[in-house]
């Protein structure tokens, strides 16, 4: 136990080395100690530098972390909830949810008319279609949940969702002019940038609720290890457990997809990558290791999405699945083992 808790803590201070590092990254060169200043309000050589600091850069890093968390911590619910390593937090068809709803609005305007094409304006208005298509599909799923008694049907049921959505969206890309689908594309790519303190607030709120909701669903979840038999005789009410564990994912992967777009891989891999650090399976351990790793990894690809040295910046989906997934293969190549 002792050993856990020096990796927590040694996590955590990696987490917080990182998070400098990257505020200090960008197209302007700031000095450690102004970001510093900036932080304490003391004197700064130049103020821009503190505005670019306080409104763009740590905004963006503190949803770096959000975000990481937030997916690995579904990724986790969703993998032990599936019994299946390769559930991730968009299984469920959340994201292919958003992304239609991303789409109607973006696409949507050379089948629904001018009006829509309008909306495309308003930066709140993707952020409200992706979280309305997130919910319709949650709300899908949580009512399939009543009346499906097979945990594995409903993961299928999930499949079946985000393939329906997918055909939908491919149909209005095929009608669709080549800049709306640009833009579309563009949105696709995922972003962590460009947030306001407003929401990054409303992010943070979100993803606290599916925090919340989850730690309730940590005994449970360690009983499900065993298998449903077993934990039905431990008295665990899978159905209620189920339901909550599709509502805290829901919260977690369908805000951060309304915000910062669909990012790829980092639900799927970083539950692997920290079963592989500590080798434990206790949720108790799991959930913090699984979301400071996540917050430490997307910090890493966020910062080398930006291109030091540049002023260029990379898709941030692409950079997760490029530096993530030869990791995880050689991790697994290694052990040889899955704990599942």
């Amino acid at each position: 136990m002792q050993k856990t808790s020096l990796s927590l803590l040694l996590g955590l201070i990696i987490l917080v080395v990182l998070l400098m590092i990257n505020i200090s990254l960008g197209s302007v060169s700031i000095p450690l100690k102004d970001i510093f200043a900036s932080f304490f309000n003391t004197e700064i050589d130049k103020e821009t530098w503190r505005y670019i600091i306080l409104n763009y850069r740590l905004p963006k890093a503190i949803t770096a972390v959000l975000v990481g968390s937030g997916l690995a911590l579904s990724g986790l619910l969703m993998q032990t909830l599936f019994r299946n390593p390769l559930a991730g937090p968009y299984v469920l068809g959340l994201s292919s949810g958003a992304s239609l709803g991303v789409a109607i609005v973006i696409l949507g305007g050379a089948v629904f008319g001018r009006f829509f094409s309008a909306l495309i304006l308003s930066k709140w208005t993707l952020v409200i279609a992706a979280s309305l298509g997130s919910i319709l599909v949650l709300l899908a799923v949580l009512a399939t949940s009543f009346r499906v008694k097979d945990t594995m049907a409903l993961l299928i049921i999930g499949l079946m969702f985000a393939s329906l959505t997918s055909a939908v969206v491919s149909m209005l890309s095929y009608f669709s002019s080549s800049e709306s689908l640009q833009k579309y594309i563009f949105w696709s790519f995922g972003s962590l940038g460009n947030l306001s303190w407003q929401e990054v607030f409303i992010l943070t709120v979100f993803w606290s609720l599916g925090v919340i909701i989850s730690i309730f669903c940590i005994k449970n979840l360690n009983a499900l290890l065993l298998g449903e038999t077993y934990a039905k005789s431990l008295g665990t009410n899978l159905k209620q457990n189920r339901i909550l564990v599709i509502l805290a994912t829901g919260l977690l992967a369908g805000s951060i997809t309304a915000f910062a777009g669909p990012i790829a891989f980092i639900g799927l891999a970083v539950p692997h990558l920290v079963r592989q650090v500590i080798s434990k399976s206790d949720h108790l351990v799991l959930f913090p290791a699984v979301a400071i790793g996540g917050a430490i990894l997307m910090l890493i690809c966020d910062s080398i999405a930006q291109l030091p040295g540049s002023n260029l910046t990379l898709p941030i989906n692409s950079i997760t699945s490029l530096i993530g997934a030869p990791v995880v293969i050689w991790l697994l190549l290694r052990k040889k083992k899955l704990y599942f």
